[in-house]
This record gives C-alpha cells, sequence and structure tokens, in this order.
C-alpha cells in the first residue's frame, strides 16, 4: 500500500449487485465484508458470492480491493482464508484483532492485512499489537466503535465522547507503529453533515482516512482527508519562508514543527494530484 486510505468502502459480501457497482463510488479501497454484513446462516453462500465476484470485479487502477473475514475464532476462518487465497483480492480485513497469533495465522499467504481494534482488549494492547504486527503483513488499523462500545457494556451517544479516548488510542499506536489508521463508522449514511464532523474530529485526532458504509460517504472522506487548495498553498510558503529564514508568516511563527506539518500536508496532496 503506497499510499493512504482516505476512504475504505464497505459492501455486504452476500450482495452481487452491490459488489459489481462497488468501484462506481471511487474509494480509495473496497471491502467485501463476510463478517458483520452475512447473517450466519448465510456465511457459505456469502464466500461463494465472493468469490465469483472477484472474477469479473471492476475498480479503478490502484483501489486496494480486501475481503474482511470472519473472526479468527469463529467455524468461518479458515475457509475464508482459503477462498481468498489466489484471487484478485489484495488481502483482507481481520476483524477483532487482539493478539498477534491471530496475524500469525495468515502469514504464508502473502495478503495484505489491515486489521480492526473494536474489542475492550484490542484498544488496551494496540501500541505493543501494532508495533509487533507492522511486520507481519499489517499495514493499517481501523477503530470499530460500536463493537468496542458493545464489549464495553457502554452506550453510543451523538457527542461520541464515550470513544475519544479509545479513538485517539488507535490512532497514537498506529503511529508509533508506523502503519496507517482509518476512523469508526458513521452509521448515519444520510446525514452528511454528521459524517463531515466526525471525519474533520478524525483528521484532527490524526486519522489520514475513514471507513465508509455507503457509497456516498467517499466523495465527504475525500473533501475532508485530501488537503485543500488553501491549504497547499499555504503549505509551500511555510517552506519558501523557511527556506529564506524568516520567522513569521501572516502573522505567525516559522519554526520546525510548521515545517515538518507543512511537509506532510504537500505529501498527502502529492498522492491524489
Amino acid at each position: 500500500m503506497t499510499t493512504a486510505l482516505r476512504s475504505l468502502l464497505f459492501v455486504p459480501g452476500g450482495r452481487a449487485d452491490m459488489i459489481a457497482k462497488v468501484g462506481r463510488a471511487g474509494a480509495d479501497g473496497v471491502v467485501l465484508d463476510l463478517e458483520d454484513a452475512v447473517a450466519a446462516t448465510d456465511k457459505d453462500t456469502a464466500r461463494a458470492t465472493v468469490v465469483d465476484a472477484l472474477g469479473s470485479l471492476e475498480v479503478p487502477d490502484g483501489t486496494l480491493v480486501l475481503v474482511r473475514v470472519n473472526a479468527t475464532d469463529s467455524p468461518w476462518f479458515a475457509e475464508d482464508v482459503a477462498a481468498v487465497v489466489g484471487t484478485r483480492a489484495d488481502g483482507v480485513v481481520l476483524p477483532k484483532l487482539e493478539r498477534t497469533d491471530q496475524l500469525a495465522e495468515l502469514q504464508g499467504h502473502h495478503l495484505t492485512i489491515i486489521g480492526g481494534l473494536e474489542t475492550a482488549l484490542g484498544v488496551a494492547d494496540a501500541r505493543p499489537l501494532l508495533a509487533a504486527g507492522a511486520a507481519m503483513g499489517l499495514v493499517a488499523a481501523y477503530f470499530g466503535a460500536e463493537d468496542f462500545i458493545a464489549d464495553m457494556g457502554g452506550r453510543r451517544t451523538p457527542e461520541g465522547t464515550e470513544v475519544l479516548y479509545a479513538r485517539s488510542q488507535v490512532a497514537l499506536a498506529a503511529r508509533l507503529a508506523g502503519v496507517a489508521a482509518l476512523d469508526q463508522v458513521v452509521t448515519a449514511v444520510r446525514d452528511d453533515a454528521a459524517f463531515r464532523a466526525d471525519a474533520e474530529q478524525a483528521r484532527a485526532l490524526g486519522y489520514p482516512g475513514k471507513l465508509c458504509i455507503h457509497p456516498a460517504q467517499v466523495p465527504l472522506a475525500h473533501e475532508v482527508f485530501t488537503p485543500s487548495e488553501a491549504e497547499v498553498t499555504h503549505a509551500r510558503a511555510v517552506l519558501a519562508a523557511s527556506e529564506k529564514g524568516v520567522g513569521l508568516l501572516d502573522g505567525e511563527m516559522v519554526d520546525d514543527v510548521h515545517v515538518r506539518m507543512a511537509r506532510a500536508t504537500l505529501a498527502r496532496a502529492g498522492t491524489r494530484q
């Protein structure tokens, strides 16, 4: 994975009609979901649907194609992984990551792995888990707020303060491990304002991208996580000022931290130009 994922769009693995259209959304990555989106009685049928769909799936060049397999302790995990290997899928999304031995079960298959930190244990152990995972094929981690709160016995609120610590913990652990981080879903799929506000908070926390569960959320994610023209212009001005030894730009101090932030902004913008 050479660029950060601004958007990772999930589609139910049992819906061949939706899978066939998933490339039209323009997401940076797509996930054919065999876990939460599929009932227990439909797991085998959905797996067959996903494998068949992968044979003719059309997505834009550079789009990461993944399959979310069922948890390692489920009766479907082994068959899910076996079915994905050999297809055009780039890798798998592993839900409810809590221990490195879960990642070890995927080694040898040469799969790109994105892990879900969505349990109390997974979030609590995020730093050592992601640090070890980075050497085991893990390229990114996402924070799953809904499962996390269910595991905690808490409840979701519009303000989201109940997950702020966990959300921050995952972003921090991913940064230290050198893997990408993907922020929580917004379940109100028709509320653009709610998605945009949640994504803005995620960006402020250091997330470079977000999980999407509806195609309409993809352009909103790209809007928030792609530096604007004004941000790019400012970043270039900061670098120019620093090269001239200028201490102030528009009344604000220009020092090393601002230079590093400017370079990061231009790097994110450069991957999407």
